[in-house]
């Protein structure tokens, strides 16, 4: 369900005017049944009528100055509404009803308080002016009230509902600003991803490539340096691969399975070196593709670190589903040095909430990467 259907309809929008035209049209058709037997009163009937309807108008543009005409309707007509079949105490509670719902904000209900103990004095010298009884004084009094309270509900319903959209903008804003910034974050992500990628394989190529270049000019190997030259492509199409792989990341789309690309790592790197991998992988999850690229980054990067500290060493990689995901890689032998690609690896895995560790374990090294 959409938050704006939740929402009140718009203070001061097509139900404020709605309310105007209905209470406007009330007030008519009361004041068409009034019978007062002099003039004057219907002069100031008509008078505060035309003042009400103004000020209504105005409540929303220019609250005070609605606030002083729709004043002088209610104490004007609070006067004189003890004159029989006056019917003008319906022009005192329309009036008071609209002043009720103006927000005037910091000053809150002290002009409707005035404007109250204004209409209540009027009353008292209308009754006096007039003969008419105390149960009448109260009984217009008690109606005063009953529309002032309906008139405070009111304006309490449009402050919350302007509460509200307020809210719900300051939440539409909060919620585009951290799409925003997680984008940017991502993109910033994926690029380092891709400036690994691309170092690791332009590397690798470059050292395949110059030693094709020495077997041809030192030795005259061109058996050898084919070899090499294949490798080299082997390599490109791989990095190719890799980058890709992060650019769908960014993209969200689909990249692939976690065991399946890291068992195409390891062959590749059988290949690329001659040294085996054991791939060992227990239980199966599904993962996010970006989760899936830093930890294949960071078996990359570990795989990379055994060929050159480690050379023809046999190489452990387990792949482990338990609370979270764990890729470990252990190379037999000697011990390998933390590079700066696994400090970039480390930084990578904590964007996706992970961690990397790596060091001597008994004669062998050891790096860990896990994501919760």
């Amino acid at each position: 369900m959409k938050l704006k259907a939740l929402l009140p309809p718009r203070p001061h929008g097509e139900s404020g005017w709605v309310g105007r035209v209905l209470t406007t049209g009330v007030a008519i058709a009361v004041l068409a049944t009034a019978r007062p037997a002099s003039a004057w009163v219907w002069v100031v009937l008509g008078v505060t009528f035309a003042l009400f309807v103004v000020g209504s108008v105005l409540m929303t543009a220019r609250p005070y100055v609605s606030l002083a005409l729709l004043a002088t309707v209610a104490v004007s007509n609070a006067l004189i509404a003890g004159y029989p079949q006056s019917n003008a105490l319906v022009l005192v509670l329309v009036a008071i009803t609209d002043i009720a719902v103006i927000d005037f904000g910091r000053r809150g209900n002290r002009p409707i308080v005035a404007v109250s103990i204004g209409v209540a004095a009027a009353y008292a010298g209308s009754a006096w002016w007039f003969g008419q009884p105390d149960t009448w004084y109260f009984s217009q009094l008690l109606w005063t009230a009953a529309l002032t309270a309906f008139g405070l509900n009111r304006r309490q319903y449009e402050v919350q509902a302007r509460q509200t959209e307020q809210l719900l903008e300051q939440t539409r804003l909060a919620q585009r600003e951290h799409a925003r910034a997680a984008t940017l974050e991502e993109r910033g992500r994926i690029a380092r991803d891709l400036h690994d990628v691309l170092a690791h394989s332009l590397g690798a190529l470059s050292v395949q490539l110059e030693v094709a270049e020495a077997l041809l000019e030192e030795r005259g190997d061109t058996a050898g340096a084919l070899e090499r030259v294949r490798r080299s492509r082997r390599l490109a199409v791989q990095g190719l691969t890799e980058a890709r792989n992060a650019v769908a990341a960014l993209r969200a789309d689909e990249v692939s399975e976690l065991p399946a690309a890291l068992a195409d790592l390891a062959g590749q790197h059988e290949k690329d070196h001659g040294t085996a991998v054991r791939l060992t992988v227990t239980g199966q999850r599904k993962l996010d593709s970006g989760v899936t690229v830093a930890l294949l980054g960071a078996a990359r990067e570990a795989l990379t670190n055994a060929a050159k500290h480690a050379p023809g060493q046999i190489v452990d990689m387990r792949l482990v589903y338990d609370d979270g995901v764990r890729v470990s890689v252990r190379n037999k032998g000697a011990t390998s040095g933390e590079g700066f690609g696994l400090a970039g690896m480390r930084e990578r895995l904590a964007l996706v909430g992970g961690t990397l560790t790596a060091g001597a374990d008994g004669d062998d090294w050891l790096v860990v990467a896990e994501v919760d």
